[in-house]
Formats: C-alpha cells, sequence, structure tokens
C-alpha cells in the first residue's frame, strides 16, 4: 500500500522506498508490478536533472533463504553491462583518446587480421562488424582469462562484409571495445569503469565483482515460460553463450549466473552487477550530471551517440523492433518505448533496464532478480509512469 507521506514524500509500505510527490505514479506503478507480474525482488530509481527523486526497492532478493531486498541489494544485470561499456568509450571519444571512426587497427594492430582491418570501433558498437560469435570454442577459464578471447577475436573473418549489415554482436562487443579502451587507457574496461566513473560518481556498478560484495548479490530465479535457446549449433546460441562456454540461462550450473565465479571475472558484454541507483546513476551522469556536478558526457557527444546505426531485420532474420545508436539501445517504439529522440540506454536478459535522456534530464533504472525476458513490461509499465509525471 502506498501512503502519502508529509512534505515532499511518498512512501511505501508493502514495499521500502520513497518517491517525491511529483512522482507517486512510479510508486503505484512498481507497487502494481508486484500484484500483476510474477516479480520476486526488484527495484527502481529515477534522477531528473541530477537529483535523485524516486527510489524504491522491495520483495526478495534470494528465495532460498527468504533473504529481503534492501535498499543496498545489487543484481547481475547482463547486458547493461554493454551500456557501461558504451559510456566509456564515449567519454574516451570526447576526451579526444579514441577516434569511434577510426580502424580498430589504430589502437590494437593484430585486430586488422583477416579481413578486419577497416572495422571502425562504431562498428561493433553498432552490431555492424560481422563479427556477432566467435568460431573458438573457449572454455569458461579461458574466456576469464582474457587474452584467450582477445586473439581469438583477431583470428576471427567477418561473416559479411563488416558495415553492410547488422546482427547483436553478443559478447564480442564487450571484449573488442573493452580491449581497445584497455590498449588506450591501460585499464581493463571494468577497471575503467570503477577509476574514472563509478567510484568518483558512488556509484554501485561493477564489471568484474568484488569478493567483497557478494553478501549483497540478489539471487536470480527463472520464470515460467521463457523459450528455450536453439540448439547449440545455431548462431544465436553461439553469441549468447560464447559457444557453450557460458549456459544461458543456466542459473544454478557452475559457472552460471548465480555462480559468484562469474560475477567475480570480467565479461564485459553481459557480466555487470548493478543496483537500480547504480544504472539510474551512471546515465543521470552522463545526461546531466549528478547533484550539480558536470554532465558526464556533452550534448555533442550525446547527439552523436545516438544516431541510429542499425534497425530492422538482422542478419539472422529476427527483427525485434530494436533500434541502435553507438552501443546503446534508442527510443524502440516497438520495443522499449523511451522518451524521445534522445533516449539512450540498454537492457539485460532478465528484464533489466536503464537509459538516460538529456532532453527530459532523466537517468533511470530498473532491476528484478525474475528473469521474465528482453523487453517485457515492468520496466516499460514503470518508463510510462515517468513520461506521465514528466508531462
Amino acid at each position: 500500500m502506498i501512503l502519502a507521506g508529509e512534505g515532499r514524500a511518498h512512501t511505501v509500505q508493502h514495499n521500502q522506498g520513497w518517491a517525491d510527490e511529483h512522482y507517486g505514479a512510479v510508486a503505484d506503478a512498481f507497487a502494481q508490478n508486484f500484484a500483476d507480474f510474477p516479480e520476486l525482488g526488484s527495484a527502481v530509481t529515477v534522477f531528473v536533472g541530477g537529483r535523485k527523486v524516486v527510489e524504491l526497492w522491495g520483495g526478495t532478493a534470494d528465495e532460498r533463504t527468504g533473504r529481503a531486498w534492501t535498499r543496498d541489494t545489487v543484481v547481475p544485470v547482463f547486458s547493461c553491462a554493454k551500456g557501461a561499456v558504451s559510456v566509456s568509450a564515449l567519454l574516451l571519444a570526447q576526451r579526444g583518446r579514441l577516434d569511434l571512426d577510426a580502424p580498430i587497427a589504430r589502437y590494437w594492430p593484430e585486430f586488422a587480421r583477416h579481413g578486419k582491418q577497416d572495422v571502425t570501433t562504431r562498428m561493433i558498437l553498432g552490431h555492424r562488424a560481422g563479427i556477432p560469435a566467435l568460431d573458438a570454442a573457449l572454455p569458461f577459464e579461458e574466456v576469464a582469462a582474457w587474452d584467450p578471447v582477445i586473439r581469438a577475436i583477431e583470428a576471427q573473418q567477418p561473416l559479411w562484409e563488416p558495415g553492410t549489415a547488422y546482427e547483436y554482436h553478443g559478447h564480442v562487443l564487450g571484449f573488442a571495445v573493452g580491449e581497445v579502451i584497455r590498449r588506450i587507457t591501460g585499464l581493463t574496461p571494468g577497471g575503467f569503469l570503477r577509476e574514472e566513473i563509478a567510484e568518483p560518481l558512488g556509484l554501485p556498478l561493477w564489471i568484474g565483482l568484488p569478493e567483497s560484495e557478494l553478501p549483497r548479490l540478489a539471487r536470480l530465479v527463472e520464470a515460467d515460460g521463457r523459450r528455450p535457446m536453439p540448439g547449440p549449433e545455431h548462431l544465436l546460441t553461439r553469441i549468447v553463450t560464447m559457444n557453450g562456454a557460458l549456459v544461458f540461462p543456466g542459473l544454478d550450473v557452475p559457472h552460471g549466473w548465480n555462480d559468484p565465479t562469474l560475477h567475480e571475472i570480467e565479461l564485459p558484454g553481459a557480466g555487470a552487477v548493478a543496483s537500480a541507483t547504480g544504472l539510474a546513476g551512471l546515465y543521470a551522469a552522463a545526461a546531466t550530471g549528478l547533484d550539480g556536478g558536470p554532465r558526464l558526457l556533452s550534448a555533442d557527444t550525446v547527439t552523436d551517440a545516438v544516431r541510429e546505426l542499425s534497425s530492422g531485420q538482422g542478419f539472422l532474420g529476427f527483427d525485434m523492433g530494436a533500434r541502435w545508436g553507438s552501443g546503446l539501445l534508442l527510443d524502440s517504439p516497438a520495443f522499449r518505448p523511451l522518451l524521445g529522440a534522445r533516449s539512450f540506454g540498454n537492457d539485460g536478459a532478465g528484464g533489466q533496464f536503464a537509459f538516460g535522456d538529456d532532453e527530459f534530464g532523466v537517468g533511470f533504472g530498473y532491476v528484478a532478480n525474475r528473469m521474465i525476458g528482453h523487453g517485457d513490461a515492468r520496466a516499460n509499465r514503470l518508463i510510462e509512469a515517468v513520461r506521465g509525471c514528466l508531462s
């Protein structure tokens, strides 16, 4: 039940947290999600103009023990990692250290092998480089070691002429852009994220979760009725599982998504762990700055990032309705309706979603541990409530 508190806040009793008096509809929608969906535990945070206006959480973080979701709970957010890596690359471009339209070989000469000499970082970010999956089938230990994946990318021949078609670059986007970041800065993508963005801003957001944070980690559960993956030779399965090195959804198996060893490694295409506030804070910082601080990405950088690079039918023949800018999901009415032409974000396989918008001054983050699926309605309902409050 949602009660209007004194002053500026709504207080959530069944669920926890608060919402500014102008954003009570978001609290209502958050509570309604628990009634209408098989929600287990979840959280949503919204910033407007760099100021936090919503921070709500509720439900159960670990179904086995009954541990409650708290303000400090973090959860695997899968491909929301791509948003963090893309913001990092955009930040380097803004600083003049990375030319997104220059061949990757300028920074990483070995990448140019086997027909990739003209592939740019922007082609990777736009899922247009022709390397959505790798031919090499690496065991988990080699994926965790980083360098074997980089050698496999160097040896990979594109599946199509780079720049002429698109397909979701799954894990390859994170490793390829992450290696460009490493070549330029000397830091892995997870290290760059922590040192340059998350730690200075106090954001609970990691690619490579420290052991000290494991007690805060929510445990994922699978919703009934999720569509199974196709066979192991199907390109989609190879993209998602790195040729079987990662079982998907594979929650309670060795190296599955509830295994701490998976979260401790850097898996920059799908391995972020965050709270809703960590994700919302990243996008609020990018779009407006936090609490009066400078914005992370300039208006010109955002304009460049939200230029559509890919949409429609991909190489596999699917069209989910997604529109892609430079590593970021754009306003996609058929998939993720956002706020407008300057909205940019990324989603996760369990339904997690985060985005920013510098026209409306918004940073939004939603996380959950009941995995329903990409583009499910829980986050969409919350975004719709934010839209109504802004209008």
